[in-house]
């Protein structure tokens, strides 16, 4: 398999997924601006959405999308606990926190990355993640990972989620809960190296 990654995007997700499930791979490095990849490719001629992460399966075909790739990949190894069973009403549990972390979360910061947007307009598209941190803050209480002890791709997700708000300047200091989670999945062994070949760590 291939992972098309830009370092600190949205592909960490996939990336600490794909080491945390033991799974072989290789990371190819893509500059979204010139639309290439790190050998030259087209990287739209690779994946004509032209935005990562996008993962390259063994029989040539190309799954897109943060949230399916993070399922495919739990799902290639399934003792792994990455994903709860399908069909089961905790993998509906995982599904809703992988929909929440996009849409509220993820999406929530594209505002704070446009040049274009002054900054207290910002200040509102701030405001209201900080609000969905909330959310996510309660929830963790008492439990060390969103679906309890069990580390899972939405765990993954949410920790890309947390280097995401230290480069958007968001002040996270009162959010206890997420912040012992950030600690404790950055001290993931797997999580270390995906940042290192990542040149994050």
């Amino acid at each position: 398999m291939k992972l098309y990654y830009t370092p600190g995007a949205c592909s960490v997700s996939p990336h600490i997924a794909l080491r945390e499930a033991g799974l072989a791979f290789d990371l190819v490095k893509v500059d979204l601006k010139a639309k290439k990849t790190e050998h030259g490719e087209d990287y739209l001629a690779i994946n004509p959405k032209g935005y990562i992460p996008a993962l390259g399966l063994d029989n040539g075909e190309l799954l897109c999308e943060g949230a399916a790739i993070v399922q495919y990949i739990a799902d290639q190894k399934p003792d792994s606990g990455l994903a709860p069973k399908a069909g089961t009403m905790q993998r509906y549990r995982l599904q809703e926190w992988l929909t929440f972390i996009g849409t509220e979360l993820h999406k929530g910061f594209s505002p704070l990355y446009n040049p274009s947007i002054p900054d207290d307009i910002k200040k509102i598209f701030r405001d209201r993640l900080m609000l969905r941190w909330g959310v996510v803050d309660k929830d963790l209480a008492g439990k060390s990972f969103l679906m309890g002890e069990q580390f899972t791709v939405a765990d993954a997700y949410l920790f890309n989620m947390t280097l995401w708000a230290k480069r958007g300047n968001l002040d996270m200091s009162g959010l206890t809960n997420v912040n012992a989670f950030a600690a404790r999945v950055a001290a993931r062994p797997t999580v270390q190296a995906a940042m290192q070949a990542e040149g994050l760590a």
